[in-house]
């Protein structure tokens, strides 16, 4: 009774604010729906009820009869976004690779990769860190399955080679949304394309290339998820341990000689590798056919890009995930039988561990519209964009990325909060670039990849920390450091140069590389 009382009183002060801000004259009113989404997301650690707070504000601004506001939130809002033929790709694409995810897992196919590498027993410490790197990179199509797979996988193997748990989930958690993120093809792609959609809708604009080409061009500056990832490398090859995981060493050399055999019912390599290259190979070949109109030899890299920027890309991507799951389970069925399991409850529990975040895309689909209904592209457009520095854009992106998601821990709540603000907002400035638009699309990434890498309500810090054995307050204070050492080199070395001097981001990634590299050193020998 209690919690229903709060939750009456909260939504009441909400409706006093929302119809205070629409009787209110002041532009950036507007943004009440934005402001109150991200603070109910702080207050209740729930992405799904901010955003859907966020959306009952927008409504109160736009509706002023109560008794009219459901029958207008239908009509206008949640009908159009059911009814987008791109939005149901999205939908169909996401629950197709989580089922896809889910039978490799079950096949056992990982597991037999990582014994392969690691073959002596016990394995070697730098080995097993190697190994639990090289199975976070193979595991690209989903950050969370990324998490459990290498975490339950390596456990014990890790400990009999002296990996303390500390270390391992700082790796295990490092390789899963920063490779998700920046990977071709994804659980994670569907929603980053429909955000940036969403952006631009808003702003009423059309990108100039499309938006898997817009997506492509921003990879290489996703500063944050590369210098995580470089870093770490760089961790693992030095066997440097930096502030609170120093102590984890003793942990360490405490560690017993436990191992695992191999289980002659886990799937052959190929039962992974031959599905995961039928998804690479018909993405590609996918978009190519579809944007050439048919099966017409390119003549040159420059045909190539001119098709995938007509592709319809959405349609490829459900496709290609379609034969791909198709795939997986014809040649992982008798193995995944074997281990006493049967192939439609795996595919089922792939599906369902994807509706929360279905639910969270349709929230933010919803608030988006709510969005574009107060015009706030239009009123952020004329008040911001002539007042920021243009140059700055993309570091002030990513530092209010940074900070909306280790404050909500939700890395899709702050692309959905963020994507819809910056793209109208980037626009309005004069002559914006290709890069620009790239870099910025890619601070918004970064950002909301950092909350989800070390934010302590994240539930990828927390899925990561337990698939290793270790306390999430343990994890986060470890693994801290890192991440922070890793966003300062993203913001001084990446977005700042990028943004003020317009340096290529690959020399950028380069020239970042080697400082960090030379710090790593310096802090080896201050620091023995």
């Amino acid at each position: 009774m209690k919690g229903w009382m709060k939750w009456g009183g909260y939504l009441g002060i909400i409706s006093v604010v929302s119809v205070a801000c629409r009787l209110s004259s002041a532009s950036l009113a507007v943004l009440c729906p934005s402001v109150v989404a991200l603070l109910s997301i702080v207050l209740f650690r729930r992405t799904l009820v901010g955003l859907l707070v966020g959306v009952y504000a927008g409504m109160l601004m736009l509706e002023p009869s109560v008794l009219m506001l459901p029958s207008r939130f239908i009509v206008d809002h949640l009908v159009p976004v059911l009814k987008s033929p791109w939005n149901l790709s999205v939908v169909g694409f996401t629950l197709l690779l989580a089922a896809f995810a889910a039978v490799l897992e079950a096949g056992g196919g990982f597991k037999r990769i990582m014994h392969r590498l690691l073959k002596t027993q016990p394995a070697a410490r730098k080995r097993v860190e190697w190994g639990a790197f090289g199975l976070g990179l193979i595991c690209f199509f989903d950050g969370l399955a990324n998490s459990m797979l290498v975490g339950r996988t390596l456990s014990n193997t890790a400990r009999s080679a002296g990996v303390s748990r500390a270390r391992m989930a700082y790796i295990v958690d490092s390789t899963s949304s920063a490779v998700a993120c920046v990977a071709l093809i994804s659980t994670w792609i569907a929603y980053q394309l429909s955000m940036m959609q969403e952006g631009f809708l808003l702003a009423g604009a059309e990108p100039s290339v499309s938006l898997y080409q817009l997506f492509v061009y921003s990879i290489p500056y996703n500063f944050y998820c590369w210098f995580t990832l470089i870093l770490l490398a760089f961790s693992i090859q030095r066997d440097w341990y930096v502030g609170p995981m120093r102590n984890s060493r003793v942990e360490a050399a405490d560690a017993g000689e436990e191992s695992v055999e191999m289980d002659q019912a886990w799937a052959p390599v190929g039962a992974v590798g031959i599905p995961l290259t039928v998804l690479m190979f018909s993405l590609f070949l996918g978009l190519y056919v579809s944007g050439s109109g048919g099966m017409v030899l390119p003549r040159s890299i420059g045909d190539i890009s001119t098709a995938f920027g007509k592709a319809d890309a959405a349609r490829v991507l459900l496709r290609a995930a379609a034969l791909a799951l198709f795939v997986a389970v014809w040649m992982n069925r008798q193995f995944v039988r074997a281990q006493q399991m049967k192939m439609r409850a795996v595919i089922l529990s792939g599906v369902q561990k994807f509706l929360l975040p279905l639910l969270i895309l349709l929230s933010a689909w919803l608030l988006s519209s709510v969005l574009k209904s107060l015009d706030v592209h239009i009123v952020l457009g004329e008040l911001l964009g002539t007042q920021l520095d243009e140059r700055l854009f993309p570091a002030l992106v990513f530092i209010t990325g940074s900070l909306i998601s280790f404050s909500t821990g939700t890395s899709w709540g702050t692309m959905g909060l963020l994507m819809p603000l910056v793209v109208p907002i980037l626009l309005g400035f004069d002559d914006v670039s290709l890069e620009r638009i790239a870099a910025s699309v890619a601070a918004v990434f970064s950002g909301a990849v950092f909350g989800d890498h070390c934010s302590p309500f994240s539930d990828t810090t927390i899925v990561a920390s337990i698939s290793c054995h270790v306390e999430p307050y343990t994890h986060v204070k470890t693994q801290l450091p890192y991440a922070l050492l890793a966003a300062f080199a993203a913001l001084l070395l990446g977005f700042i140069p990028a943004g003020m001097l317009g340096i290529h981001p690959m020399v950028l990634l380069w020239v970042g590389s080697l400082i960090l590299y030379v710090g790593v050193r310096v802090h080896q020998k201050v620091v023995p």
